[in-house]
């Protein structure tokens, strides 16, 4: 049992024994030491503790079970051919394809081995943004219906490793994070070389109870004991700075319990800091120079020993510097305003007490008190990275809320953009192209890295704040006719039909033509006009709309039907494929190819231009979303004296309860890029000053809070108030109105209750609820409620059998005469009209031998 049963993960021999009892004994040390309140309980959400599974991991659990399936059905074969004493040939009886399809099944739905779902995902291709953020995704495993706070909260250790911000609304809240900027996740290093290098320096074996000497312990495991502790942990970090250990190996150092603590393995997400000796930073000029002309490489840098990569584990036992000088407000020569970007720190890495700096203005160096101290262990490499690739797009976020700055990043996501450069190409099921995207005007420094000025998503508007006869009332917002004429938020929809020529067994296929009359639902003869005779495509550029074919096709029938002579050939069905239900646009290109299992398959796609209409949704970086309310004729529109008219007019009350200042700050800043034909530095806790942007709308002629006196364009009076106005990039939302808009007559049933479909893809009907229902019954409305919940649904006529004991529902023979299946009447049967719903409740309970008999009476 002591081999066997007992702790099996550490070894199932005698010598192993050792081993399980220490492990046994520091198990009780540390329930002892938690009670008498010498160590602090284990925080499950510390990153330390937390491990990320990458692909690799992932696909090895995958394989894990795919192989064991495919060595367990093996066996199975050979048995059973030994059984049938045929020889056993190991070629025969392996069957590949168990392999593939377990693969290929989990990968396709996303339904991994231990009942995990949506491992694997589609990539979002909105926009570039959109597939950056999502291949850099973190799932958290805890269930979304339990109430976890701890795990959604935002944990200390996430700085610099995940976003603070960059996560969804709602039920997911907190559980789906997305990776910082600039981290790398550990690949492992093996344990033995780190235990050998330990023994080296002078671990001593675990023999019996010791409490003088320092516990060594190697990913969680306790590999020995250690006299001078802080000899041990200095001399592998300077191995590992100066490149000769891996830098995959974190070492910390807990005084408080007595512990040095190694972790090598892999999935531990780290973050990069300058490394700090005696209170001067390791990194220089030189350094920065070098790396800037390519003459050194970010992984010099680490054998170097300028930067190291530190876990959440080493961070604890880190003094991290944050900034390493405060910036002056005003440069002391020319008192211009300064932010961190406009001073260049001269004296990088030197033994100076103190930093100088140089204004980029004029050039003029001066000294400020050094923050890095001699305790100081590392320093920030700069505080923006703590943001991630969508959250990192927003400008100026120190002045927002901290919601706003998570709905700017979930709105970045969702922006049309131009998602690929090949889009001709790509047979995407939906695509998404803003026509003429812009780069932003209010930078940031993060864009540089996410490529977003090479694939931009959004347009830099010109936006009035105020309100216009009431059409912006609830975050609505008014454009303007003529910028939307001139190509303002324009945007294309493609989607892509696909169609195949399945093979049946049986022998029967489906064929890619234009329907014969003869065929089971063939459609009037004008649906097939615009296909190709020989084989039933459509051409390029034809205008369709909803419902019209693209691909003709007849498959076989499905079922043998009963009245068949072997000598006709059944009719075969249609099953063309159609524009969907309220979609419209021209074909844009057709593609014949053929499948992975070599039968013929086509895709047709369709392109939509989108033009801005009422209802479509636009929003600023910041969080301030809304719909089109009014698109107002220009000569409506209020202008300033320069004769410039906005494209936008959003409403004031957006602003000061969700205290977006940031968004008030980008229009400000836009206004200032668009006077002197420059870009605007709103890079995250170091963009351009307020003063500095303001100082430069008066120097430019204008009033420096941005406001300017606006004449009304229906009356040509001076509107009595100031307007502010300013330039500020917006960004096209892919929830469009012609994408929700839904409307319904009659259309199509469910076959089970004959009630109206749901849903708007299934041309539906809106649901009249309870709530609705028990609105018409206080008002007394009896009729109304019959017409929605009989006539309009699933009304229908029944004939019942009028027999005293039977009541059963009659049913038509083959001539159409009615009789009562149960007690053979025909002459007592009259019509009921009733919700078919509750025939199928009689019928269902019939099913279960319940049988409930209709009372017939004459209405009095």
């Amino acid at each position: 049992i002591l081999d066997r049963s007992l702790l099996p993960h550490l070894g199932d021999t005698r010598e192993d024994r050792i081993k399980k009892a220490i492990f046994l004994g520091r198990v009780a040390r540390t329930i002892l030491e938690l009670s008498v309140g010498l160590r602090r309980e284990d925080d499950k959400d510390h990153y330390a503790n937390k491990r990320l599974k990458l692909a690799g991991d992932l696909m090895e659990d995958l394989f894990r079970v795919a192989f064991a399936n495919l060595m367990k059905d093996l066996k199975y074969q050979l048995e059973r051919s030994y059984a049938r004493r045929r020889e056993l040939k190991i070629a025969s009886a392996i069957r590949p394809d168990l392999l593939t399809q377990r693969l290929l099944h989990a990968l396709a739905t996303g339904n991994w081995v231990g009942g995990r779902a949506g491992v694997s995902q589609l990539l979002d291709r909105t926009s570039n943004v959109s597939t950056l953020s999502h291949l850099r995704r973190v799932t958290s495993p805890l269930t979304r219906s339990q109430p976890h706070f701890e795990a959604r909260d935002l944990h200390p250790t996430q700085w610099g490793r995940l976003c603070p911000n960059e996560t969804p609304e709602g039920q997911n809240c907190g559980l789906v994070k997305n990776c910082a900027l600039m981290i790398d996740v550990s690949e492992g290093f093996p344990e033995e070389e780190v235990k050998l290098l330990l023994a080296d320096l002078g671990t001593k074996q675990v023999k019996g109870q010791q409490t003088q000497y320092t516990r060594v312990y190697v990913n969680g495991d306790l590999v020995g004991l250690h006299e001078d502790p802080g000899m041990l942990v200095s001399e592998i970090r300077e191995r590992r700075r100066s490149g000769l250990l891996s830098h995959e190996v974190n070492v910390r150092y807990d005084d408080n319990m007595g512990e040095i603590i190694i972790n090598c393995d892999e999935g531990r997400i780290r973050r990069p800091l300058l490394v700090v000796r005696d209170g001067h930073v390791q990194v220089t000029r030189k350094h920065l120079e070098d790396l800037r002309l390519g003459r050194v490489r970010f992984s010099d840098f680490l054998r170097n020993g300028v930067v190291e990569w530190i876990d959440a584990e080493e961070e604890e036992d880190t003094y991290i510097a944050v900034y390493p000088y405060d910036v002056p407000s005003r440069c002391k020569s020319c008192k211009h305003p300064l932010s961190r970007d406009d001073v260049t720190w001269v004296n990088m890495g030197s033994r100076d007490d103190e930093a100088e700096l140089e204004c980029e203005y004029c050039h003029g160096s001066f000294r400020v008190k050094s923050l890095v101290t001699k305790d100081t262990t590392h320093l920030e490499l700069d505080p923006q990275v703590i943001l991630g690739v969508a959250a990192g797009l927003v400008p100026y976020p120190e002045h927002n809320s901290s919601p706003r700055v998570t709905m700017g990043a979930g709105m970045a996501k969702q922006s049309l953009g131009l998602g690929s450069s090949n889009y001709r190409l790509r047979p995407d099921t939906r695509g998404h192209l803003l026509h003429y995207p812009q780069m932003a005007l209010v930078q940031t420094a993060s864009m540089k890295y996410v490529a977003f000025n090479e694939r931009p998503a959004g347009q830099n508007f010109v936006v009035a704040v105020m309100s216009y006869h009431g059409y912006n009332m609830e975050d609505a917002i008014i454009m303007n006719k003529a910028s939307i004429e001139r190509g303002l938020g324009r945007s294309s929809f493609m989607r892509t039909y696909r169609a195949e020529e399945r093979r049946y067994p049986g022998g029967q296929e489906d064929h890619f033509e234009i329907p014969s009359p003869d065929v089971r639902g063939a459609r009037a003869d004008l649906s097939y006009a615009s296909l190709t005779p020989d084989d039933g495509l459509i051409s390029p550029e034809v205008q369709v709309n909803g419902g019209e074919v693209l691909i003709g096709k007849t498959s076989p029938p499905r079922f043998l039907e009963e009245e068949t002579d072997f000598l006709t050939p059944q009719k075969r069905r249609e099953t063309s494929v159609t524009v969907r239900h309220g979609e419209s646009g021209w074909v844009d290109s057709v593609m014949l190819t053929e499948s992975e299992n070599g039968s013929k398959l086509a895709k047709v796609k369709v392109r939509d231009l989108r033009v801005p209409e009422l209802g479509d949704k636009f929003a600023s970086r910041h969080g301030q979303k809304g719909v089109i309310g009014l698109i107002a004729p220009q000569e409506d529109m209020p202008f300033t004296a320069l004769g410039i008219i906005p494209d936008l007019i959003i409403n004031p009350h957006a602003i000061p309860s969700r205290m977006t200042v940031a968004h008030v700050l980008e229009t400000i800043g836009g206004k200032v890029a668009s006077l002197e034909g420059r870009f605007i530095d709103g890079t995250p806790f170091s963009g351009e000053r307020e003063e500095a942007l303001r100082k430069a709308l008066e120097e430019n002629g204008f009033r420096s809070n941005g406001k300017e006196i606006l004449y009304d364009g229906k009356t040509g009076r001076v509107i009595p108030a100031e307007i502010f106005i300013g330039v500020i990039y917006y960004q096209k939302l892919h929830h469009m109105v012609s994408g929700k808009l839904h409307v319904r007559s009659r259309g199509p049933v469910q076959i089970l209750t004959r009630q109206p479909t749901e849903g708007r893809s299934r041309q539906g009907g809106l649901r009249f609820g309870e709530m609705e229902r028990d609105c018409l019954i206080g008002h007394g409305a009896a009729m109304v409620i019959k017409d929605r919940l009989l006539d309009e649904s699933d009304g229908t006529v029944q004939y019942v059998c009028g027999n005293a004991d039977c009541g059963h529902f009659a049913i038509k023979d083959r001539k159409g005469n009615l009789r009562c299946p149960v007690c053979e009447n025909t002459s007592k049967i009259y019509p009921v009209q009733t919700s078919y719903a509750f025939k199928l409740l009689l019928d269902e309970l019939l099913s279960l031998g319940v049988a409930m008999r209709l009372q017939l009476e004459d209405l009095k």
